[in-house]
């Protein structure tokens, strides 16, 4: 028996992200660079409920999303990376962001990610991208550009600070 509705890729990308959570897990695992189970759901924007994560994880670990490995600064903590199959779901997110950020009532400090994303393109894209493969996979960058995942945050820090929302 097939464990596919259709082997239509739209189908298939929609058996792996529609639900509620999946995307929003990896979202908060790429922009806001958290790692462990705590920091997803005490920093989830969501409110993600915990049996909701803890699902979302071990599912996201099973369709090879994320890795999860024993955390070396603490025995009792695991650690998810992203895997290559995620690390290119930048353009995704990018494009997601620009047409929420367009057609629906995105709040300034959670929109301006989107609008540097939207504006850098397929170069900034790019450059996100082996940046993460470098923190998550640990394949170093030959270009030795900067860190795009800390501009991101920076304006992001200083649009929370400008609207009052810190």
């Amino acid at each position: 028996m097939d464990a596919h509705r259709s082997g239509c890729p739209i189908n298939l990308s929609l058996e792996v992200f529609g639900d509620k959570w999946s995307l929003l897990v990896l979202r908060d695992i790429m922009f806001g660079n958290r790692r462990h189970y705590g920091e997803l759901l005490a920093n989830s924007d969501e409110h993600i409920a915990s049996n909701i994560l803890a699902n979302r994880l071990a599912r996201l670990v099973e369709l090879g999303m994320l890795s999860r490995a024993a955390d070396p600064s603490h025995k009792q903590k695991v650690i998810y990376s992203l895997t290559e199959p995620s690390i290119q779901l930048v353009p995704v997110f990018a494009q997601l962001g620009a047409w929420g950020r367009r057609h629906l009532p995105a709040s300034p400090e959670l929109a301006i990610r989107a609008e540097l994303l939207e504006n850098g393109g397929p170069e900034l894209w790019d450059a996100f991208m082996d940046e993460l493969r470098e923190l998550h996979l640990g394949i170093p960058r030959t270009d030795g550009s900067g860190s795009v995942l800390g501009a991101l945050t920076d304006a992001y820090l200083e649009e929370l600070e400008r609207s009052g929302a810190a």
